[in-house]
């Protein structure tokens, strides 16, 4: 069979992971194949729960701007939908109170949003728009347990009964489920690397940075006669200053808080302990919210954060018909909120490179799209890992560009939280709705070069301006 994923069309895909990458990843492949099979190891909560596949699923998650459009590409009314499920949208600058690189920023009038909220929700509103397409099936409680084919090209995967160990077919073997396409959006966990060793492909290069970032979370109800208008506050951590804290609303009065610190001094997860953890920070002003507001759910913990990218574009023995996409590509720090965004931005690459009509579709072709999808992402949670004390990985190094890049990135955060105009250009890039080359525009690079560091807040500002 030629390896042209596009233009000539599919007549079964396959899906590994009913994460969000992996169901809108078959959104776009129910437009080329005659039908699309997502297998999933656990089963699908009737309604929005939590899925058990998702172990940070209880922490805090942000819909960066990037996503909300690729989601409203995709799924056309999405986001109306998820602002009619009470889905809270966060207005930025002026709805946080955040504190960075050793200063508070100014509460001006918000140039982007993102929405946090109950990730389950979101998950649940996706799959039932996804999987209400006659084409989509799905296979759950099963798992993958290998690939069939060869290193010329995967022609189906390998399925299990979940907690059967010797295989539900005869003889205790794995049964088979053939497939043209298959695509892995199993998750950080993924296996896929060891499947493509065993039919004789080359597994990809992985490049890691870990910084060692452990975070806990809790949920809690909203202090009564709050005196400030903020939807939240955010203390971002930095080489200085290595304590992180996040307060976003989830709707209904209650607020999800994440507390983060680095390998040795990680959150604890029992009640005092992780209230205590708060007084780490810079600033009193969230350990001051938390003793006044109600505490309604445990503390959980959460420690697999390092960023790791598998450079299936590289050339190497790897086979036609296998693509991988979500985290199974590429996943982040999940301090920098980004997961949800690039699976759905990777799934509009994903229909991108099936559908463009000037280039024939390979596996290869379509695998460096949905890389490039997650570039931006990587350069930001990467490129700041990597500053991090203690970071570790074969991903650590810095090249010559590095450095005078980072002068300027310097002096453009000590502008960020007050002057208006990079303020504007560095949201675009962080919520991933520009280029980083935006950042070097004219108008940015004269206040970034010449302009004086701006007035900032000297305390918390409690109110926007204005």
């Amino acid at each position: 069979m030629a390896d042209d994923l596009g233009h000539r069309g599919t007549r079964h895909a396959v899906v590994i992971g009913g994460s969000l990458a992996g169901l809108l990843a078959a959104r776009v492949l129910s437009e080329h194949a005659e039908r699309v099979t997502v297998v999933e190891r656990d089963r699908f909560p009737e309604g929005p729960d939590a899925r058990p596949g998702v172990p940070q699923s209880r922490h805090t998650h942000v819909l960066l701007e990037g996503g909300q459009r690729a989601l409203d590409e995709l799924l056309p009314g999405f986001m109306d939908e998820l602002t009619e499920q009470g889905a809270p949208r966060v207005g930025m600058p002026q709805d946080m109170v955040q504190w960075q690189n050793g200063q508070w920023f100014r509460r001006i009038p918000a140039t982007t949003a993102f929405y946090t909220g109950d990730r389950a929700k979101l998950e649940a509103l996706v799959r039932r728009r996804v999987l209400a397409d006659p084409r989509i099936e799905t296979a759950q409680g099963v798992e993958a347990v290998g690939l069939i084919g060869d290193s010329a090209r995967v022609r189906g995967v390998l399925l299990r009964d979940r907690g059967v160990g010797s295989g539900t077919g005869e003889g205790g073997e794995p049964r088979r489920l053939e497939a043209d396409l298959v695509v892995d959006a199993s998750g950080r966990g993924t296996r896929a690397p060891d499947w493509l060793a065993a039919i004789g492909a080359e597994a990809p290069h992985e490049e890691t940075i870990d910084t060692g970032l452990a975070y806990a979370t809790r949920t809690y109800r909203a202090p009564e006669n709050d005196k400030t208008d903020a939807l939240g506050y955010f203390i971002v951590p930095n080489p200085e200053q290595v304590y992180g804290g996040v307060v976003v609303p989830l709707g209904d009065g209650r607020h999800l808080v994440t507390l983060s610190g680095l390998r040795g001094d990680e959150p604890p997860t029992d009640e005092a302990g992780f209230e205590a953890y708060a007084n780490r920070l810079p600033h009193p002003v969230i350990g001051e919210w938390l003793a006044r507001a109600e505490p309604v759910s445990p503390v959980f913990g959460f420690r697999r954060t390092a960023n790791v990218r598998r450079r299936y574009d590289r050339p190497g023995r790897r086979p036609a018909g296998f693509l991988a996409t979500g985290d199974a590509l590429c996943t982040f720090n999940p301090i920098y909120g980004q997961g949800m965004a690039v699976a759905a931005m990777s799934a509009v690459a994903l229909r991108e490179a099936l559908g463009d009509r000037r280039r024939t579709a390979t596996t290869r072709v379509v695998q460096k799209a949905l890389l490039d999808a997650s570039r931006q992402a990587w350069d930001i949670s990467a490129g700041s890992d990597k500053k991090m004390p203690g970071a570790t990985g074969n991903a650590t190094g810095t090249r010559a560009v590095d450095r005078p890049v980072g002068w300027y990135l310097r002096r453009l955060q000590q502008r960020y939280g007050g002057d208006p105009v990079v303020g504007r250009a560095f949201r675009s890039v962080l919520t991933l709705t520009a280029p980083m080359t935006s950042l070097f525009a004219p108008a940015v690079a004269r206040s970034v070069l010449f302009g004086p560091v701006p007035w900032t807040p000297p305390e918390p500002p409690l109110r926007r301006e204005g």
